[in-house]
């Protein structure tokens, strides 16, 4: 049994919260949030104690893994404190919203010895693993790939409109599509990002992204914080060898293994979203890698690439050129 503990009662700490509490090998035992109130309520529903402060949380010694759910500019700070305090981590993405902070994590996490896991969930959504599965069986070969990923505001919750405490639009949504491209096509080598601030003033709304490939690949990413919550808000395709696949969000998987071949639809829309959206087996996986002491499914190296790219994104944005990584 693994007690934990709950950093954030926003929408991603319940979420967490209750995914966790369908594990027989998870007692929630403590939440905190600045919000007192929601505090109160998440902890309520799980018999868990209350912490306003993150730091008394990460101080229980009753405590063992804490799970940080919390607004992504200090996830840094919550996470170094609660490893150096000898807890297990896992965090919501980013890592970090800096380079700088990616690698005060690896310390922290490299000098406690605990395990450290960032929550890149889209790896985990049944669409995307279906087509990793595809690329490594050899089936799809990933010459180019598209993405888009838009959100409808930046207005709820109200702070990821301050790049302050988000880090910026890339860190708080389209980090997902870049670690994802990642994921499929390997090392990248070039950045070359084209963005405009156009409706939220006070940071950079609207991206258009080409990634370079190690092994040769190429992809491109479009994403907008302002397109309202019109479906698909998400969209991934893949193509290949006069093959493709193409997603549409957490829903469907099309794909096409070639010319005169039968077109396979696999449809996850009866899936509840707490597993279409991989929370599910990305907690299971996490808690099962503390009790079997075994590697955590995304580690810091994961992490600090994702960061990396981020980076590198907003680097080339701001030059008008394209960046090569690593950084």
């Amino acid at each position: 049994m693994v007690n934990v503990g709950i950093v954030g009662a926003g929408y991603a700490g319940s979420i967490h919260a209750e995914t966790l509490n369908k594990n027989k090998r998870v007692k929630i035992i403590a939440v905190s949030d600045t919000n007192r109130g929601a505090a109160r309520s998440l902890a309520a529903r799980f018999g868990a104690k209350t912490y306003v402060s993150h730091q008394d949380l990460t101080s229980d010694r009753d405590v063992e893994a804490v799970f940080i759910a919390s607004p992504n500019a200090y996830h840094v700070e919550q996470a170094v404190q609660a490893l150096e305090n000898g807890k297990h981590v896992f965090c919501e993405k980013p890592m970090a919203t800096s380079l700088e902070g990616a690698r005060d994590i690896v310390r922290a996490v490299e000098k406690s010895g605990m395990k450290y896991q960032i929550g890149h969930s889209r790896c985990f959504w049944p669409v995307y693993k279906k087509i990793k599965e595809l690329i490594e069986i050899g089936e799809l070969t990933p010459y180019i790939a598209d993405a888009k990923m838009v959100r409808g505001e930046l207005k709820n919750p109200s702070w990821v409109a301050d790049p302050k405490i988000s880090g910026g639009f890339l860190y708080e949504s389209t980090i997902h599509m870049l670690y994802l491209l990642r994921w499929f096509l390997g090392d990248v080598t070039e950045v070359w990002s084209l963005a405009r601030s156009n409706l939220y003033q006070d940071q950079l709304d609207d991206f258009v992204i080409s990634l370079q490939f190690r092994n040769g690949g190429i992809a491109s990413v479009n994403s907008s914080a302002h397109a309202s919550w019109t479906s698909p808000f998400e969209r991934v395709e893949i193509f290949g060898d006069h093959s493709c696949a193409m997603t549409e969000e957490a829903v469907r998987i099309t794909y096409c293994p070639g010319l005169n071949k039968e077109i396979v639809i696999h449809d996850f829309s009866q899936l509840a979203r707490s597993e279409s959206w991989g929370f599910v087996e990305e907690d299971k996986g996490f808690i099962n890698a503390l009790v079997e002491d075994r590697q955590v499914a995304i580690d810091l190296h994961e992490g600090y690439k994702a960061v990396e790219l981020v980076e590198a994104c907003y680097r080339s944005a701001k030059l008008g050129k394209p960046v090569s990584l690593p950084l």
